[in-house]
């Protein structure tokens, strides 16, 4: 097999795995479904991953450019920020890794952790940073960054995870800009 077709191979089984895992969770998914699902053999998920666990820590490697929500005033943050969370939950092709590792996190305890340290390293700390830059003392700042994870994951664990309807994208967008400028301005 050519290293071309060995990557969208595995690139496959990928997007296979994710989408079982975010819709069944980790305890239901088996590497035959997810083998199954992307045509291939249940050989290549050992040869590629290791089997399930491996399979699994590969499809959750997660990635959020929120660096790009920081560039601009604190008097815009809700906005920008609603904006890569409305971009992220409706325009992603396949599963988002995260909605993978939320669903997951109530399962494996090491999916639990991986959520919370990417959710620290991704999302809190570099808001907390951003906020105490644009001015706020470090107290203030840490604590409307707290507010702000806290509601983000918690729509999002309410929308996404127990799977109710996730709205009009542009509805959505407009009040999650208007809570998270609220809880940014304090």
């Amino acid at each position: 097999m050519s290293s071309r077709n060995a990557a969208a191979t595995r690139q496959r089984i990928l997007e296979h795995a994710q989408r079982r895992f975010a819709q069944h969770g980790y305890a239901a998914t088996t590497v035959k479904g997810v083998a199954d699902a992307a045509g291939v053999s249940p050989n290549l998920i050992t040869r590629y991953f290791g089997g399930k666990d491996g399979l699994f820590l590969a499809a959750t490697q997660v990635e959020i450019p929120v660096s790009d929500s920081f560039d601009g005033d604190r008097s815009a943050l809700g906005s920008r920020l609603a904006a890569s969370i409305v971009q992220r939950w409706f325009g992603a092709s396949g599963e988002d890794p995260l909605l993978v590792l939320q669903r997951a996190s109530g399962e494996r305890p090491e999916a639990a952790e991986a959520l919370a340290a990417f959710l620290d390293t991704n999302s809190l700390e570099p808001l907390h940073r951003y906020l105490r830059d644009s001015g706020l003392d470090d107290a203030s700042a840490r604590s409307r960054a707290a507010a702000i994870d806290a509601f983000v994951l918690g729509v999002s664990t309410r929308r996404r995870v127990l799977r109710s309807e996730l709205g009009d994208p542009a509805d959505l967008q407009a009040w999650l800009s208007a809570t998270i400028q609220r809880l940014a301005d304090g």
